[in-house]
């Protein structure tokens, strides 16, 4: 079974090189990172959530998330400028692969009726988010060591200029898009 890094190079880069009528190899989009994304809006109430929350998402990833801090005082929110308010992991080369192929094909078909996901998250500038209600579609997190379902934002950054260019990229990578 061949990676999707490799798929990348066999399958994609000449189908999109044919679609669009690239020129040369660099000018085809290719997925730059993969950033995936905890906010905790319940971290004033439950200080250990920001733990339980850097322990799920380094199961998952495989690697230690950052934790962010608030940029400025909320007063609605009982929120203060520097507070933790979540954490999060950016993936790059085979990390961010491996976490791609993982959530295509294990993770997003385990959600409950899951007819695939939005095509209208893109940014304008050939990124996309995905939303997720909760970590357990990930095969690593068991059902009974979790304290609370929690959401998480998974942003893909691809080099691609069109929202339509970076659509073909990432089906053909594999994202099961809604007919």
């Amino acid at each position: 079974m061949e990676t999707l890094q490799e798929q990348y190079k066999k399958e994609v880069i000449p189908a999109l090189m044919k679609k669009f009528e690239y020129k040369s190899v660099m000018q085809v989009p290719k997925l730059e990172k993969i950033v995936i994304n905890i906010g905790l809006g319940d971290i004033k109430d439950n200080p250990k959530s920001l733990d339980n929350a850097i322990n799920d998402l380094t199961l998952i990833t495989g690697q230690k998330p950052v934790i962010t801090k608030a940029r400025k005082s909320i007063a609605a929110f009982k929120l203060r400028e520097g507070s933790n308010v979540g954490c999060k992991v950016t993936l790059r080369a085979n990390k961010m692969y491996d976490f791609a192929n993982k959530l295509f094909n294990l993770a997003l078909p385990r959600v409950r009726d899951f007819r695939g996901v939005s095509k209208n998250s893109f940014d304008g500038h050939g990124n996309y988010s995905l939303g997720i209600k909760e970590q357990l579609i990930f095969p690593e997190i068991e059902y009974d060591k979790i304290d609370k379902l929690r959401g998480m934002d998974i942003i893909f950054v691809t080099t691609a200029n069109s929202d339509e260019e970076a659509k073909e990229l990432l089906t053909l990578l594999g994202m099961p898009f809604r007919v």
